[in-house]
């Protein structure tokens, strides 16, 4: 198939983009600080009378709070925030002018063609680093409003690239600043007098669908120490991962909380508990054999274990385990259900 150059650069484009949101190390500080003062200069604004730097998004609510800099100093006045001045006004104008220019349907294409998916990637993402923050600051409601206010002042540099990526970001646009920011910082605060930037995260973990996930550390990590703990895009305390790699079936059943012994028994395998429980089969026929786990204060556990007809090169044949509904009540029920079928309907020539 044939790529012409604007399509084959709009694509390097989207994929630079991709690549900016994934970032992680420190950056330029040099370009990411010009690329701050330009932004100011584009929106019409005087530039700022210093530039603060923080290792996340954490260390820089904690300055604007209050808390003293790495020096020790307080943060200078820092006025009132620019950011609507500085991001929203110029975003809006560029989306506007796309849709008078492309119209409703053509800026629906564009807008699948460029940001959405970054959009589906970057937003989780963002809301976890936002509630994390208020969980590690906030002491009590009462303290709640103020935070999230703060982080809400906050220019998204990198997590902003699905944006970045719908519009144009030479250096005539009124976007250049932002997306210089972006290239090479994290999320920033922009106001009349002080800006302050965070920088990158030092490590990103996520699976293949695109989740924060890892089982032996923080899946995202700054430099401060800021971390967050995940299991296939499911929060978890730091110390709970600390346990996976000692799990035996009567842990996981001590287990109170639901979603954590969901994560649980994902780690150590179902098949494998099924095995090392004591499990005992619920039924069985020609298809294969149906297994249940009853577990407190939730749903049960239903399997099937089916064993492929065709066999391994090696004359084995592999015995599959699938997770069916709790409601089913026979192994035929449960396969006929993998395949969308009812169990009446079912009946295949040969398994496999």
């Amino acid at each position: 198939m044939h790529i012409g150059i604007e399509e084959e650069s709009g694509m390097s484009e989207r994929a630079d983009w991709r690549t900016v949101a994934a970032a992680t190390g420190p950056g330029e500080r040099a370009v990411a600080e010009a690329g701050v003062r330009l932004a100011y200069r584009r929106a019409g604004l005087a530039e700022p009378g210093h530039i603060v730097w923080a290792r996340s998004p954490l260390e820089a609510v904690r300055l604007l709070s209050g808390e003293r800099t790495e020096a020790g100093e307080p943060l200078p006045d820092t006025g009132a925030s620019v950011r609507d001045a500085l991001r929203n006004a110029p975003i809006a104008a560029e989306r506007d002018r796309l849709h008078q220019e492309l119209g409703p349907v053509g800026w629906a294409g564009h807008w699948r063609a460029t940001g959405a998916d970054l959009w589906e990637a970057t937003h989780p993402l963002v809301d976890r680093v936002r509630r994390g923050v208020v969980e590690t600051l906030a002491s009590g409601r009462a303290e709640e409003p103020g935070i999230r206010l703060l982080l809400l002042d906050a220019v998204l540099g990198q997590h902003d690239a699905a944006w970045l990526s719908a519009f144009g970001t030479g250096p005539e646009s009124g976007l250049h600043g932002l997306a210089e920011v972006a290239r090479t910082a994290g999320w920033w605060w922009p106001y009349e007098k002080v800006a302050v930037v965070s920088e990158r995260p030092v490590s990103l973990h996520r699976d293949e669908a695109g989740r924060l996930d890892r089982g032996d550390g923080p899946a995202l990590a700054y430099g401060d120490g800021f971390a967050l703990y995940a299991w296939r895009g499911m929060p978890v305390p730091g110390e709970f991962l600390d346990q996976l790699g000692t799990l035996t079936p009567e842990r996981v059943r001590e287990e109170e909380n639901a979603e954590l012994r969901r994560v649980m028994l994902e780690h150590y395998g179902y098949d494998r508990y099924l095995k090392e429980s004591g499990a005992e089969p619920v039924h069985r026929d020609e298809t294969g054999v149906l297994w249940r786990i009853p577990l407190l204060g939730d749903e049960d556990v239903v399997m099937v274990e089916v064993v492929n007809s065709t066999p391994e090169p090696d004359g084995t044949s592999r015995t599959y385990w699938l997770r069916v509904p709790p409601a089913t009540r026979t192994a035929r029920e449960g396969v006929a259900w993998t395949f969308g079928l009812d169990a009446d309907a079912y009946a295949p020539l040969r398994q496999t």
